[in-house]
């Protein structure tokens, strides 16, 4: 297994998983692995795709609902809207969406539903320790474009959804897109793609844990890379002594770093996502198919207002909102997201003894930034000096097309580095696109709730 190369992250992501999938909570449990096929459907993964539909069988599922999404219930059904926006544009959810509509009538048979919370959020949880970010600023973020109400996720009537059924299912859509980014970024197929034996893609040609293949960039490849790690590891070093220092950057030269940092990452270039070669058992599952993510700093388009993360934060409203409404998974969640970013073997490619910290917090806020995520304490130069271009455009298609993950793209960067390194690199991928995403999705939450 692919994340057993980190005990300590698989640990902690199976605990969460098990609770998801296995434990009490507002949804049966044939219906947690239907969402799960509705998510990693968006990004055409067929490994978590098959994987749960055997699954939803096995727990009592009806053979039917696999037909297609048109032959689910219209409960769920009505989670069509955001899963396609928390998978591809996690901020264009709003509190319209939490309100999502029940415009046709439905031939379903009533379902359980339970007593809406509405009301003010009031959480007697401590403040969360956050590794990630200091506590200040203020605003309004990026999730108040204005749309159309979608009426009934929590309209009263036979296919609405109570506040902790629609906070699991939420849970469960940013789990699973997220864990296809991870299947995608580490090459894991399906046993019936797998070439000569291999599940996941193998290290990089230059890795020090494996024999040169025949991806190798030429005889200068292995000299360019130990080049790359040489000069990663003097950035490193620089950046450590400047903030020991404690240059002074102004709030206003953050912001433009910030924005320029969004603007270069215009790195993969928009193509049609609609596959004309969709499997059948992938397809039937999808509505809008070539809804896709969309850079939100092109040209000649209005940008959507960034999310200040200081404004909502996990620690402060998404843990405790999540807490009230799904009792466990919120500490889980925080645990997850706590042992992913801190985790380190003091170690880059063939040096020992090094503090990574601040590569890790670069990588982790260049996929906030590309969902439109800005740290008001974070200086963005950072992200450009540590992040080479290849990386980056692993980073952006990984975190936002999964489904167009190349060997190629996974080769070409951090050639001198172990293949456990790149995979680390997918766990911090994983985790940070699922809390992007969710803090989209529970603003919205709360701002319906209040």
């Amino acid at each position: 297994m692919v994340m057993g190369l980190h005990p300590q992250y698989l640990s902690s992501f199976w605990k969460t998983q098990y609770l998801l999938l296995c434990m009490d909570g507002p949804l049966p449990y044939h219906k947690r692995h239907y969402i799960a096929i509705m998510a990693a459907a968006r990004h055409r993964c067929s490994y978590l795709v098959g994987l749960h539909m055997r699954e939803f069988l096995q727990v009592g599922g009806s053979p039917a609902w696999l037909q297609g999404l048109h032959c689910a219930p219209q409960k769920l059904r009505n989670l069509n809207e955001i899963n396609k926006l928390l998978a591809h544009r996690p901020w264009l959810i709003t509190k319209e969406h939490i309100e999502v509509r029940a415009d046709a009538a439905s031939t379903d048979p009533p379902q359980d539903t339970q007593t809406d919370l509405r009301g003010p959020l009031l959480c007697a949880q401590p403040p969360r320790f956050n590794p990630f970010r200091a506590e200040r600023g203020s605003g309004m973020g990026r999730g108040d474009l204005p749309l159309a109400g979608l009426w009934a996720l929590l309209r009263p009537g036979q296919d609405s959804w109570s506040l902790a059924e629609l906070v699991q299912a939420l849970v469960l859509l940013t789990h699973y897109h997220s864990l296809a980014s991870f299947v995608f970024g580490c090459g894991i197929r399906p046993e019936g793609e797998q070439d000569l034996g291999s599940s996941c893609w193998a290290p990089s040609p230059h890795s020090n844990s494996s024999p040169a293949s025949g991806d190798s960039m030429g005889d200068s490849g292995g000299t360019d890379a130990m080049q790359e790690v040489e000069v990663l590891m003097a950035r490193m070093k620089l950046l450590q002594e400047n903030q020991l220092e404690e240059e002074g950057v102004t709030q206003e030269e953050m912001a433009t770093r910030f924005e320029l940092e969004k603007t270069e990452s215009l790195l993969v270039p928009s193509s049609s996502i609609l596959d004309p070669s969709l499997q059948s058992n992938i397809r039937c599952f999808l509505e809008d198919p070539e809804f896709g993510y969309k850079d939100f700093t092109r040209r000649g388009e209005q940008a959507p207002p960034t999310f200040r993360a200081q404004d909502y934060t996990w620690e402060d409203h998404g843990y405790s909102l999540i807490n009230r409404l799904y009792p466990d998974v919120g500490q889980l969640l925080d645990e997850k997201f706590q042992v992913v970013y801190n985790l380190t073997y003091n170690t880059i490619a063939m040096h020992c003894g090094v503090d990574t910290s601040v590569l890790r917090r670069a990588i982790w806020n260049y996929v906030h930034c590309v969902f439109g995520i800005r740290y008001d304490d974070y200086d963005y130069g950072e992200v450009n000096q540590l992040l080479e271009r290849n990386l980056k455009v692993y980073i952006k298609t990984v975190a936002c097309y999964p489904e167009r993950t190349t060997k190629q793209i996974y080769a070409q960067f951090w050639r001198h580095f172990k293949h456990s390194e790149k995979v680390h690199i997918n766990l911090l991928l994983l985790e940070a696109r699922m809390q992007a995403a969710l803090l989209y999705a529970l603003r919205a939450v709360t701002r319906y709730m209040t």
